[in-house]
């Protein structure tokens, strides 16, 4: 389910932030694109409700890049990313923007990265962008995934995974508690088939691995640590 946890500490949006580049059309969508465009191994990250601006995950998008990945990061909420600011209840905004049709765009998006001679790619997914990477790994669009403090999510998603999955979840997350986590590992270790890695990181909250503050020290090292242990999945599965 989602819950107030995924509406929660909004970033301020900067749509000139990051080292990398926003490009009009990358299979379809407006994307803010990093790394080599000569790399075989590309990785999509898939934001939460706050979008596709958020400077954290372009922060996080260029450190990828820095490993060696082409990264992608498209704008799957069209210009319309939660505002906590309007009218409109997190209910609405959900149903307007649906991770089902996301996940048919992203496709384009593949398809997009395999025309330019990508060979593996990987998606990663925060919160709302989690469900979407799911449903990517259930279809063998992708190579391998990671979910940073998932929403919208059941067990009955994580039996139909299909690719190599990471699964970073929250001490405090009423979106995906760390009960539900632990369902998720369950369902794994019974899939010999799938590598997998699920880990709970004790004392933060759902959104820590991107709505940190960087004047937390604290915060700012658990979720160096969250994209760190991202980093590692990919270059054991994509490269």
């Amino acid at each position: 389910m989602a819950s107030s946890h995924c509406f929660e500490n909004p970033p301020a949006l900067n749509p000139a932030g990051g080292g990398g580049e926003v490009v009009d059309d990358f299979g379809g969508q407006k994307a803010y694109v990093a790394g080599s465009a000569e790399s075989k191994a590309a990785v999509i990250l898939i934001s939460d409700a706050f979008g596709f601006e958020a400077p954290n995950l372009r922060k996080i998008a260029d450190k990828v890049a820095s490993s060696g990945y082409f990264v992608v990061v498209p704008d799957f909420l069209h210009g319309d990313p939660y505002d906590p600011n309007t009218p409109s209840n997190p209910g609405m905004w959900l149903q307007s923007h649906n991770p089902q049709t996301a996940f048919e765009e992203a496709k384009p998006v593949i398809a997009a990265l395999k025309a330019k001679g990508v060979l593996t790619i990987g998606a990663a997914g925060y919160c709302w962008g989690a469900k979407v990477v799911v449903e990517l790994a259930k279809v063998h669009e992708i190579q391998a995934a990671v979910l940073l403090h998932p929403s919208l999510l059941a067990v009955d998603d994580i039996k139909e995974v299909k690719c190599p999955i990471s699964i970073l979840g929250a001490e405090n997350d009423k979106s995906t508690p760390p009960e539900l986590v632990k369902q998720f590992d369950q369902v794994l270790s019974a899939n010999s088939g799938i590598g997998h890695l699920v880990k709970i990181f004790p004392g933060v909250a759902h959104g820590w691995a991107v709505r940190y503050s960087d004047d937390d020290a604290a915060a700012v090292k658990s979720a160096e640590e969250a994209l760190q242990d991202m980093i590692d999945w990919f270059n054991k599965y994509l490269k």
